[in-house]
């Protein structure tokens, strides 16, 4: 990570870019790994040696040793789920002991929220958005409400029983006006987080103090976001986007520090573009090289298990995520995936009739119709898997590259050739 002691891994697509591995990665280097935003509707995939380990909640980081790892308060925390991801990693033998801490000011994504997102999706108009139903949306629409309850709440336990019997009754009252025939359990729920929060009290910090000390004894700190640029609340394909913001701005409030402590930011892009759900994919391959990719990268949600869309490589928006996001350098993954294609091609630019736009649009609805304007360059026709040095890459690979280097205007510091640790090639990183 060279001399930064900050830095901010984003993605910069419509999510599922890698960054899970490229926080395992960096995270050698670091000693705290702290997640900014989203929730369990994240899923960032590690390979560790033939182990694969999918984390939702707990940063990626986790799976070295001695790495403090922390959720900050741009999180919304399901306890159920989280518990679960932990004492799953406790029976795959991961010492958990003194490395987890979560944010006081964090809020509570409640079993009450999935069900709310599940009514919420059935009944928009519209259609529906494709959410991975994990509650997000409700959960961040209480925190904005001003009617969340936050893991400091749960200190006093007769503020925490105030705090869920009103809301419950509120949800319950929603619910029926909603017409809902599976009523809220509203017993189990409360019990549920009452005993919880037993398991979660002795977890919870203020983890921009504890990133702010650190950093002042000069340690290392790598600030992971989930999802995407392009599924940015302000900033992404609205409204399939999620309930948060994923890009690098919301870093620092996330975790609880200034923006003046961050000194790097690794943007990651695929070597070509994936979406999940609903929502415009401008360069979306035809059907039958999209089912071609979409088994070579294995490209099914780490949450849902739902097929990914899969189309060429779209500068435009990569161009745009390098310009919200400041980014200070790239890091490519899945490059490999691409080995046995002749022809690749990237987006540059976009066409509306006859007028061509090079900006990624705020009208969803303009981006829907667009034709992208590609260039074609040739295939190396060559495995990249077993490449430690930018030098192996075969030609061919190297300029494609280098043109993604042109059309971002972002430095690539990273490369990925294949799912395991070893398969990475660092450029300017160091």
């Amino acid at each position: 990570m060279g001399s930064q002691r900050c830095t901010v891994v984003v993605g910069c697509q419509w999510g599922d870019e890698g960054k899970g591995k490229v926080v395992d990665v960096l995270a050698e280097s670091v000693d705290i790994v702290a997640r900014y935003q989203g929730g369990a509707n994240a899923g960032h995939t590690v390979h560790v040696g033939d182990e694969e380990f999918v984390l939702h909640q707990i940063p990626a980081g986790i799976l070295h040793p001695q790495r403090r790892c922390l959720l900050g308060n741009g999180v919304v925390l399901d306890l159920e789920y989280f518990f679960e991801e932990y004492d799953a990693l406790v029976r795959r033998g991961v010492d958990l002991e003194g490395r987890i801490g979560v944010s006081q000011r964090a809020h509570l994504l409640l079993p009450y929220h999935r069900l709310l997102d599940r009514v919420s999706e059935e009944d928009r108009a519209g259609g529906p958005i494709g959410t991975t139903g994990r509650g997000i949306g409700p959960a961040y629409e209480d925190k904005v409400g001003r009617r969340g309850i936050r893991v400091a709440d749960l200190a006093d336990r007769r503020r925490t029983s105030e705090l869920l019997d009103g809301a419950l009754e509120r949800v319950d009252r929603q619910l029926r006006d909603g017409h809902l025939r599976e009523p809220l359990e509203r017993v189990r729920v409360r019990d549920q987080v009452l005993a919880l929060r037993e398991r979660i009290l002795p977890l919870a910090v203020d983890t921009g103090l504890e990133i702010v000390e650190a950093l002042a004894c000069g340690r290392r700190v790598l600030l992971e976001g989930a999802q995407g640029t392009a599924l940015d609340l302000d900033h992404g394909t609205y409204p399939f986007v999620t309930s948060s913001n994923t890009t690098a701005a919301a870093a620092a409030t996330g975790v609880g520090i200034g923006p003046t402590f961050v000194d790097a930011v690794v943007g990651v892009v695929k070597a070509y573009t994936t979406r999940v759900g609903h929502g415009p994919l401008p360069t979306e391959f035809e059907a039958e090289l999209g089912d071609r990719v979409r088994e070579l990268g294995s490209e099914y949600g780490a949450t849902t298990g739902r097929p990914r869309r899969c189309g060429w490589f779209d500068a435009v928006v990569a161009r745009y995520a390098a310009r919200v996001n400041g980014l200070t350098g790239l890091a490519v993954t899945k490059l490999d995936v691409l080995d046995t294609l002749p022809e690749i091609r990237i987006a540059t630019a976009y066409r509306t009739g006859e007028e061509r736009c090079t900006e990624f649009p705020a009208n969803t609805t303009s981006l829907a119709d667009v034709e992208p304007v590609y260039e074609t360059l040739p295939g190396w026709l060559t495995p990249l898997g077993g490449a430690r040095q930018l030098e192996e890459l075969p030609p061919a690979a190297r300029r494609y590259l280098a043109r993604i280097e042109e059309a971002t205007s972002a430095p690539i510091r990273m490369i990925s050739v294949g799912t395991r640790r070893e398969q990475v090639i660092f450029t300017k990183l160091q």
